[in-house]
């Protein structure tokens, strides 16, 4: 894996999730040849209503974010250009599905894999996988979108 995350290219970056924000979650997600692995480490005050377990909202934001950052780390790629090159690339979520298959533990390490699925124009589907202790707990499919960043970052 490289040493850099992807997320520490783009210092711009606010989100919750994936981003500079100083409350945030600041997941990091690196390419593994073309596979995108992020591990991340919840915290017990990320707990769900039954103690020990993750809550959904915090999945779903991992999940996405961390789609959402390979998709456009694999605009990059097929620009052959490097992460923190400009014009910076930004891709949005325009679809997020999870399932949900077992409750996610808060006391182990989470790792998110994530792969390119499609990819047509501006448009890139991504499947990713939850797994805590080597089992799936979550299945999702994010469709990212590339927009123009000139209307998100100033």
């Amino acid at each position: 894996m490289n040493e850099k995350a992807f997320q520490d290219y783009w210092q711009q970056n606010q989100c919750w999730g994936c981003g500079n924000n100083e409350h945030g979650l600041h997941i990091k997600s690196y390419w593994d040849v073309d596979e995108s692995i992020c591990v991340w480490q919840p915290n017990t005050y990320h707990m769900a209503g039954p103690a020990g377990f993750l809550n959904g909202g915090i999945i779903a934001t991992i999940i996405d974010c961390h789609s959402i950052c390979t998709a456009i780390a694999n605009e990059y790629r097929i620009e052959r250009r490097d992460l923190d090159s400009k014009p910076l690339i930004w891709c949005v979520t325009a679809s997020l599905k999870l399932h949900y298959l077992l409750p996610t533990p808060v006391d182990k390490p989470l790792t998110l894999k994530a792969k390119v699925k499609e990819k047509e124009k501006k448009k890139t589907l991504i499947n990713c996988s939850l797994i805590s202790n080597k089992l799936e707990t979550v299945k999702a499919e994010v469709l990212a979108v590339r927009v123009n960043p000139d209307k998100w970052y100033k």
